[in-house]
């Protein structure tokens, strides 16, 4: 495969897997040490912890990208992967809930640093679109070592070890990360133009608030935040407690979800080639929407089996796939590549400023007044935001934005003012003959962005 015989790419994809595969221990492990702390009330305690997590992505997340191109990327990548391990191996020792709240923010500060500077390497180092849009599913197929082979491999070292033991896995994950990242050639982040860093910042927000497809994405996330806050926050209780499983279940049913999310990101390259990103975006959100809709009427009708549970978190899964995978091809079609890492942050911080909203209903509310009503909240949540994709999202969406970045740039650095141009596709158009060339770039744009995305 072309893309693998990029070795940077390769020794990051490995990173990554790695990584998220220590990732995906602690995730499990979390769940059930905060089980083993609270028991019936572990939603709460599962659902604070990702709210802490949620926001310090939101903070710390754009601030961490309008600094990247001030400090050298791959040593701020190990320098945080080595930050996780020690924190992670803190965890096995907590013996109250707030150890847990202390540890897992200090975690998750590290985190929202790391990921958003990820991301916007890969970019830099694949540059052809074709090969970036299989290094997107890539690192899509990579994500589910979260919650599909990690949760699986739990379950089979459950059998013969305590789950605190799972955070020394976690711990040695980052730390070979780390060692895989320093042997990279990682560029440095091309100077944005911005000055301050809160300028940096607000450009990334700005431009999806200007920009009608990124708009539509904000609508997305909250749909994936809705039916994947069920899966990650109430597996535990609803397996432990409302289907009498054991810590290996728990397990298994996070696998089910990962399953249809491999199965799906396996099959969107090529999937992606003929059909549109919008196309495959809304229709994710529409399964998922379906999906949390179906959660909610097992559980209202006592009908919640395991076989039905493990369909139902496997189309969640299937859906979630079909949402993110082609988000960063949708994001690079938005934005010069100069502003793409502020891009990729806010995509970071505003996906995760829907999990803040979504987290806390599935835990604080799924304690206190049970699933049915949790659920059901969900489900409406998730229509809202499939409704408000469709809506914001033009139908016919032109292949490179109108948003005018240079008048963004100017707003946010020092200097005299430069005069307004008026352009449509980053193109002036002064003479008939310009209009007509510009009419044919941006044809071939089109075409090249239908068949990537």
């Amino acid at each position: 495969m072309r893309l693998f015989a990029i070795r940077d790419y390769r020794l990051l994809f490995s990173a990554q897997v790695i990584a998220l595969f220590g990732t995906g221990l602690a995730t499990v492990a979390l769940g059930l040490l905060a089980y083993d702390l609270a028991g019936p009330d572990a939603g709460t305690v599962l659902g604070t912890a990702l709210t802490i997590k949620m926001v310090m992505y939101v903070v710390i997340a754009p601030l961490a990208a309008a600094h990247a191109d001030r400090f050298p990327r791959r040593t701020l990548l190990v320098l945080l992967d080595a930050a996780r391990a020690a924190v992670v191996l803190a965890l096995p020792f907590v013996t109250d809930v707030w150890h847990i709240y202390l540890l897992i923010g200090l975690l998750q500060a590290s985190s929202a640093a790391f990921t958003p500077t990820f991301q916007a390497v890969i970019p830099d180092i694949v540059t052809d679109p074709a090969s970036y849009t299989r290094a997107l599913s890539a690192s899509q197929v990579a994500y589910t070592m979260e919650s599909l082979l990690s949760p699986v491999l739990a379950a089979l070292a459950l059998t013969f070890m305590t789950f605190d033991r799972l955070f020394l896995g976690t711990s040695a994950g980052f730390l070979l990360s780390a060692l895989l990242v320093l042997s990279t050639r990682i560029p440095d982040a091309r100077p944005t133009g911005h000055t301050r860093a809160r300028d940096n910042a607000a450009a990334g927000i700005r431009t999806f608030l200007t920009t009608p497809r990124l708009r539509g994405v904000m609508a997305l996330n909250l749909v994936v935040a809705a039916a994947g806050s069920i899966v990650v926050v109430n597996t535990v209780n609803h397996v432990r407690d409302g289907l009498g499983g054991s810590q290996s279940d728990v397990a298994r049913m996070l696998a089910a979800s990962g399953t249809g999310t491999l199965l799906a990101a396996l099959a969107l390259p090529r999937i992606l080639d003929r059909i549109p990103a919008r196309t495959v975006m809304t229709a994710g959100a529409a399964v998922l929407t379906a999906a949390t809709t179906a959660a909610a009427t097992l559980t209202a009708t006592g009908t919640a089996t395991w076989t039905a549970t493990a369909i139902v978190w496997t189309v969640i899964g299937t859906g979630t796939a079909l949402v993110i995978t082609p988000t960063g091809n949708v994001l690079r079609a938005s934005v010069p590549p100069d502003t793409l890492p502020t891009a990729f942050a806010a995509q970071f911080s505003l996906s995760h400023l829907a999990w803040l909203i979504t987290y806390p209903i599935a835990g604080w509310l799924g304690t206190n007044t049970g699933l049915t009503p949790t659920w059901t909240l969900l489900a409406v949540l998730a229509a809202t935001g499939t409704t408000g994709a469709l809506l914001l999202w033009p139908r016919h969406d032109p292949p490179h934005t109108t948003t005018d970045h240079h008048h963004d740039q100017r707003q946010t650095t020092t200097g005299p003012p430069t005069p307004p141009q008026h352009h449509t596709d980053s193109i002036t158009l002064d003479t008939a003959a310009q209009k007509t060339a510009a009419h044919d770039r941006a044809a071939q744009d089109r075409a090249a962005l239908d068949k990537a995305a």
